[in-house]
């Protein structure tokens, strides 16, 4: 940050490797993991991350925190990763991911009735520039669209953009750093996650070499560490400027399909691939928050006359 404690571009940087990183899950899940696992991957993402981080800072929540660190530990892990792992089990690579690309409309409505600020006209234009990039990449001949998977990979682009902007609604303790947050939410969610994994899938799979280093990479790199530069910027940037950031998955997703696993991109995938990034581009423009105005209170009664006394 700056000295006057505006955010920088490298803030905006680093803040935007966590979704290129998110990028190479549906990558991972489909050629490293074990198949029809969703929620035992999402608990073996979330839990021992957090647990891990825990032990290194030492630090509980207290108080108010508790629920507040449980509410955004469902909304950003509990809930998110089940319905992105079960949209990428149920989707190809590329698909799944720029389901992601809705989530900033998702933001600013919710930032609109959770921080009052009013969405404005080019963010809306660079949200809408999101969901016809989505429908350009994803709406293409031979591309197996799951009602399911798609239903799926919308809920959690809805959770993890409310889990975002609560937040910045909430920030953090003092004293409380971005590393301690993470593992907050990350050890809340996947203790969520641990008896609903149990219970609708069963005993967990027996994992070759293959899978363990799937796992490590989604914990530590994908988890631990993008976790923490995305709540470090949340504090620091705009929740909406973050949000937008989020279309950047499905741009790496893609060309990770195309690169790595030789799936093929047709011109059109293209054009709404720029159309992604132009409205990620977009949404990084600030021209001053736009509040909703507050109820104005109404006027105190005028006190009663004094009454006269006689002469």
């Amino acid at each position: 940050m700056t000295p006057s404690g505006s955010p920088t571009a490298r803030d905006l940087a680093l803040t935007g490797l966590t979704p290129i990183v998110w990028g190479s899950t549906y990558a991972i899940t489909t050629e490293f993991l074990p198949p029809g696992r969703p929620l035992f991957t999402a608990l073996t993402r979330a839990l021992p991350a957090g647990l891990v981080l825990l032990a290194l800072t030492r630090t509980l929540p207290r108080g108010a925190w508790f629920w507040r660190a449980a509410v955004l530990g469902v909304l950003n892990i509990g809930a998110f990763f089940p319905l992105l792992f079960l949209a990428a089990y149920r989707l190809p690579g590329g698909v799944a991911a720029v389901l992601g690309s809705v989530g900033p409309l998702f933001a600013l409505a919710f930032a609109a009735m959770l921080l009052a600020e009013r969405p404005t006209a080019h963010r809306l234009l660079a949200g809408l520039a999101g969901v016809l990039g989505v429908s350009l990449v994803v709406l293409r001949s031979g591309a197996r669209l799951d009602t399911v998977g798609i239903l799926a990979g919308l809920a959690g682009a809805a959770a993890m953009s409310a889990g975002t902007v609560l937040t910045k609604r909430w920030g953090r303790p003092a004293g409380v750093g971005a590393l301690t947050f993470t593992g907050w939410q990350l050890t809340a969610g996947g203790f969520l996650l641990l008896p609903v994994s149990l219970l609708a899938e069963g005993a967990p799979p027996v994992l070759d070499g293959r899978a363990v280093a799937g796992y490590l990479y989604l914990g530590v790199i994908g988890t631990a560490a993008g976790y923490w530069l995305w709540f470090r910027g949340v504090a620091l940037l705009p929740a909406a400027s973050v949000a937008f950031l989020t279309l950047l998955s499905p741009l790496s997703a893609a060309v990770i399909g195309w690169v790595a696993l030789g799936q093929a991109l047709t011109p059109l995938q293209v054009l709404g691939m720029a159309i992604a990034f132009g409205g990620t581009l977009l949404g990084q423009v600030r021209t001053g928050t736009r509040r909703l105005p507050e109820p104005v209170p109404a006027p105190a009664p005028a006190p009663a006359p004094a009454p006269a006394r006689a002469c």
